[in-house]
């Protein structure tokens, strides 16, 4: 620190001691600030840089003395050489100015920070002068509790400041309304002043008129009476009025005599003596008269008719109703003579009614004694097949029907059909049939057939759900019939099996065993089913009403909505194939009716068009398929993927993905790099749910 390193040069440049040995009167060097008596000698501070301006002074004053020549030659001596600052004076004001230099000049406590510099100056000077330190210590005591009572003092006036700038600012807003409240005032009072001015100008004119028409009496009246009368009085002017006024009757009363007897002057040359309705001594005064009493006669005539004719008018005249009701009472009487006709009538029909049916109850009962009865054909419908038994019985007679079944029976070889023989455990049998020894033939009807077969489909649907990966048919089966049927499993496999190659004209078992041989895939039936279920959302979402009803046009908007790729002429045919189905014509279509089956399980011919129909369009995107494929040769992923883009350009990715890898039988498309024949392609994809996604591409 500074204050350390100036030691003992600290006395030397601030506090000087010396003795006095002058005596007295005699004049010192250096004035004296502060003495300190101790029994034999004092000290002073110095007063640097005060006693170079004394000097200064001295000398100039030395100019003009001439005595105490020697005094000021020692002062000359003492202070003839320029006095330099103290080396700790100078420590501490670069100390200082350091301090003040390393502030930040836009600190908001930049007061407080220089405050503090100038304290620590301080305190150092204090402490090296341990004499004067008390005093010193108590002046800054005291300037520092003063400051910190003036701070305190700031901080209450503070708020108080706040205070006065708000209640300065709503002053001021005081102020201003006032303003504008007086200067409406002063507007709406120098308006009205101006008003005033206009009415006490307009009183003006007229008292001024007023003064000018009194004149003109005045004058008037003076030229009558004469110049003696000078001011006339008000009954004068009255009276004067009066005489006027009669004056003005007068002649209004001459004017209206002349003006009728000009009127009867006419009159009288008008008409003249020989003309019928003229009469010389009427009055014309009596003919008005008599033409106001007309007037008002006409008027009370009219208002009478109008009443008449209010309260009246719909009224029917007398001799029109006795017409009416004689009319009425004729045509009564005629019906009454009908219904009584009516109801003999209707009790001869039911007599004869019940004779009738007396009469057919009788001749059925006399019809079947005498003839033979017959056989209910409709039963071989278990055994052949509906479709079957309609085929052969067709336009046959009952002999010919009986050979025909017979025909059929020894084709089918009933006698060997009572147990099948198993085609053993090799692995080239299915697994399903893999059984050895003899299995009873349950003889399955075509109903318990399509059961199985719902109840096939609806299992193997949940086990794949659950297990998110579609199983082999051909095992499913095996594991179905041990799980439903345990130690007669395989006589339901070869049952099952036997019956569906029974009824494979049926579209649903035939698409099953297809399905199960492996000749079409398992997609195909998923695709019949979701674009069934599709169709049955978009029409129950079009009844609005939730009637179970559609009118024709919202049935054909419906399957516009469900089948957007289909032509008009397809929808006609199923709006068709609809009405035909249901047998109504134009009405209401009772969609719902649609999706039921008959008691073997068979879907009506309007499904079976929806389904006939996507199997058509099915093929016909293959063969554009192949079109573009431009016959034999081969193809691969790429190709394949570009001809797909080509006639369906609105293809999701995913699904052309799972076609090509139907067409490649791999999963792992981009590692595939063999080619595959074009025919070999085409005929997996025609085994699967191939179809279109969007429309055809327009030809340029």
């Amino acid at each position: 620190m500074a204050v350390s390193r100036l030691g003992a040069e600290r006395i030397d440049s601030y506090c000087r001691l010396s003795s006095s040995k002058g005596t007295k009167g005699k004049a010192r060097s250096v004035p004296k600030i502060l003495k300190i008596r101790d029994g034999c000698s004092s000290g002073y501070l110095s007063t640097w840089p005060a006693h170079v301006s004394s000097q200064v002074v001295q000398q100039h004053s030395q100019k003009h003395m001439s005595s105490g020549a020697n005094r000021n030659h020692r002062g000359i001596d003492e202070f003839g050489c320029t006095v330099a600052k103290p080396r700790f004076l100078e420590q501490l004001e670069c100390y200082l100015r350091r301090e003040l230099a390393s502030l930040d000049l836009h600190s908001p406590k930049l007061r407080q920070l220089k405050l503090q510099a100038y304290r620590e100056v301080f305190d150092y000077f204090t402490e090296e002068f341990q004499t004067y330190k008390p005093l010193l210590s108590s002046i800054k005591n005291e300037y520092e509790i003063t400051l910190v009572y003036l701070q305190q003092q700031i901080q209450e006036l503070e708020p108080l400041r706040a205070q006065m700038v708000l209640l300065s600012e709503q002053c001021e807003e005081r102020i201003l309304g006032l303003r504008e409240q007086e200067r409406a005032e002063i507007t709406a009072l120098k308006q009205e002043c101006q008003h005033l001015q206009q009415v006490i100008e307009s009183m003006k004119e007229q008292q001024s008129a007023l003064q000018t028409q009194a004149r003109e009496l005045n004058n008037l009246c003076l030229a009558e009476s004469g110049p003696e009368s000078v001011t006339p009085t008000a009954s004068y002017m009255v009276s004067y009025l009066e005489k006027d006024l009669a004056r003005q009757y007068v002649l209004y009363r001459e004017e209206r005599d002349a003006r009728r007897l000009l009127i009867d002057n006419i009159s009288s040359m008008s008409y003249s003596p020989q003309e019928p309705g003229y009469a010389l001594d009427e009055d014309p005064v009596n003919l008005k008269l008599a033409l106001d009493v007309c007037r008002e006669d006409l008027s009370k005539t009219q208002m009478e008719l109008n009443h008449l004719h209010a309260e009246y008018g719909d009224v029917v005249p007398r001799r029109d109703w006795e017409n009416l009701e004689r009319v009425y009472q004729e045509n009564l009487l005629k019906v009454e003579t009908v219904q009584c006709d009516f109801n003999q009538m209707k009790m001869e029909y039911d007599t004869l009614l019940k004779l009738h049916q007396q009469t057919s109850t009788q001749r059925d009962s006399l019809h079947r004694k005498a003839s033979t009865p017959r056989p209910q054909w409709e039963q071989c419908a278990d055994v052949l097949g509906r479709d079957r038994c309609s085929e052969l019985f067709e336009g046959q007679s009952s002999q010919k029907r009986l050979e025909i079944l017979l025909k059929e029976f020894n084709s089918m070889g009933l006698e060997q059909k009572h147990f099948f023989t198993g085609l053993g455990t090799s692995s080239d049998v299915p697994i399903y049939l893999r059984y050895e020894g003899q299995l009873r033939n349950l003889r399955l009807k075509k109903t318990d057939v399509v059961r199985v077969l719902k109840d096939i489909w609806r299992e193997k649907a949940s086990e794949d759900e659950k297990m998110d990966a579609s199983s082999d048919l051909k095992e499913f089966l095996h594991r179905y019939l041990l799980k439903q049927h345990e130690e007669r499993a395989g006589d339901w496999a070869y049952s099952l099996l036997d019956g569906i190659k029974c009824y494979l004209d049926d579209d649903f078992i035939g698409l099953f065993y297809d399905i199960l041989q492996g000749k079409v895939d398992e997609s195909v039936y998923h695709g019949q089913t979701h674009l069934l279920s599709h169709l049955l959302k978009v029409l129950i979402q079009s009844d609005s009403t939730e009637t179970g009803l559609l009118s024709t046009p919202q049935f054909r908007e419906a399957l516009k909505t469900a089948f957007p790729l289909k032509g008009d002429q397809d929808l006609e045919e199923l709006v068709l194939a609809a009405q035909s189905e249901l047998q109504t014509s134009g009405g209401s279509i009772a969609y719902q009716g649609l999706y039921t089956e008959d008691t073997d399980g068979k879907q009506n011919d309007f499904l079976g068009l929806v389904k006939k129909q996507a199997m058509v369009e099915r093929r016909q995107y293959i063969s554009q398929l192949r079109e573009q494929l431009g016959g034999n040769g081969e193809v691969g992923v790429k190709d394949l993927r570009a001809v797909f883009k080509t006639i369906d350009p609105t293809l999701d990715s995913e699904t052309l993905d799972c076609y090509l890898s139907r067409a490649f039988q791999t999963k792992e498309l981009h590692e595939h790099t063999a080619l595959l024949d074009i025919e070999v392609a085409l005929q997996r994809l025609s085994e699967a749910n191939v179809s279109r996604a969007g429309p055809m591409p327009q030809s340029e």
